[in-house]
């Protein structure tokens, strides 16, 4: 077991930025278990902030802020301006103000490796689990700090391996963030033994061999909350969810053709519903327009959008099944999540699924419609029990994740 380092400084960079926009993504729910679980520790802490200007360092005492502002995005306080301006600040530009008055320092771009080194006690390290603020600049002064070692986490490597899922830009951004870390990063935490492989090949590629450790994610369960769904729900009525960004990897068109097939074979009063909870993401023209269609004909496919954790956990303690006909995956929370309440999960045949979920779930193949359909129709026909099932026997809390990774960093 490592010692313990003689400070944390933790990026908050994509956390505070998330603040007021809606449900927290996968990535972002990481990096506020990360925050979390480092207020909870006796080791120091200090907080990294780039703003358009530079970069603000920020004390532990700034993180509990943090969090009750993501809770609560109306508690951000206001600047004393003239004339009301303070109320009619964008709620990013109040946040930094807020921020900014708690600074333990800040500085210009290029002061990031001085401000660093006067700060923070010699054998410190510096942990990026947000995916931002991953540029070869920011990451070569940071790396040049005496004694602090640099870790970041890569949760996949998916627009290097399936650009076609993303958009250009996107994986432009990528491979950029990819060469930086493989040159600058000690350490690349990521979800899975799978992903790992990948990042080491990668890194590889880019001249970098940093060690790679990986560490299953943890879950945050929500307390089921029935009268968050919208009433337009018929909780009376089989139902599956598809829970994720409506984008390209995550195949909705192949639920979508299976349950076109299955109109064709069942009776529409006997139709389960499928409930697609997620915001629409790119590069999936063709699946919006066919939601869009689907939803004036007002049948049995309901696309949700903005639900809240109480919410989407209440629905999924009823579905008949999570289904993840995934393209590509790095861990897939969602599958976690299901798992953990008993909820069957019907998934694609990733390496990955295998790995966090072993026979727990239903495998298909994502090219294969006609493979789902007769499991998911014996599924709809199935009545779930008042209790949680079967459960995943894995721990999938964040205790054993922090227990690998903070024994390292």
């Amino acid at each position: 077991m490592s010692a313990e380092p003689k400070a944390r400084l933790l990026d908050v960079t994509r956390l505070v930025s998330r603040i007021g926009r809606g449900p927290l993504t996968g990535v972002d729910r990481v990096e506020r278990a990360y925050l979390q679980a480092l207020l909870a520790r006796h080791t120091p802490l200090f907080l990294l902030l780039q703003t358009p200007y530079g970069y603000i360092v920020l004390p532990r005492a700034a993180g509990p802020l943090i969090l009750g502002w993501i809770a609560a995005p109306e508690s951000v306080p206001r600047p004393a301006l003239p004339f009301g301006l303070g109320r009619r600040l964008s709620l990013r530009r109040a946040v930094r103000i807020a921020l900014r008055a708690h600074r333990a320092a800040s500085c210009l771009p290029v002061r990031l490796r001085a401000t660093i080194r006067a700060l923070m006690p010699q054998g410190g390290v510096y942990l990026n689990v947000g995916l931002s603020n991953l540029s070869g600049r920011t990451l070569s002064q940071l790396q040049a700090v005496p004694g602090l070692r640099v870790a970041v986490m890569i949760h996949d490597t998916i627009p290097l391996d399936h650009p076609e899922f993303c958009r250009p830009e996107a994986v432009a951004s990528f491979r950029a963030t990819m060469a930086a870390v493989s040159r600058h990063a000690d350490i690349v935490l990521c979800p899975s033994r799978c992903a790992g492989d990948d990042i080491a090949r990668h890194a590889a590629s880019f001249g970098g061999a940093p060690r790679i450790l990986p560490a299953h994610l943890g879950i945050d369960p929500a307390e089921p909350d029935l009268d968050q769904v919208p009433k337009t729900i018929d909780l009376t009525r089989p139902y599956f969810l598809a829970l994720g960004t409506i984008e390209p990897r995550k195949n909705h068109a192949l639920l979508l053709d299976a349950w076109a097939e299955m109109a064709k074979r069942i009776p529409a009063s006997l139709m389960p519903q499928l409930l697609i909870i997620g915001h629409r993401g790119w590069r999936n023209e063709e699946i919006f327009a066919r939601l869009d269609a689907l939803k004036d004909a007002g049948g049995p496919v309901v696309e949700l959008s903005g639900l809240g954790d109480a919410a989407v956990a209440a629905l999924m303690m009823g579905a008949r099944a999570l289904l993840m006909p995934s393209f590509a995956e790095g861990f897939g929370l969602p599958v976690l999540e299901a798992a953990r309440m008993g909820t069957p999960v019907m998934c694609s045949k990733l390496p990955v699924f295998r790995e966090v979920l072993g026979d727990y779930a239903v495998y298909a193949d994502a090219g294969d419609m006609y493979s789902w359909l007769p499991r998911i129709i014996d599924h709809a026909g199935r009545v779930r029990a008042a209790g949680p099932g079967r459960i995943l026997e894995a721990d999938v809390g964040w205790a054993e994740h922090f227990r690998t990774v903070l024994t390292v960093v």
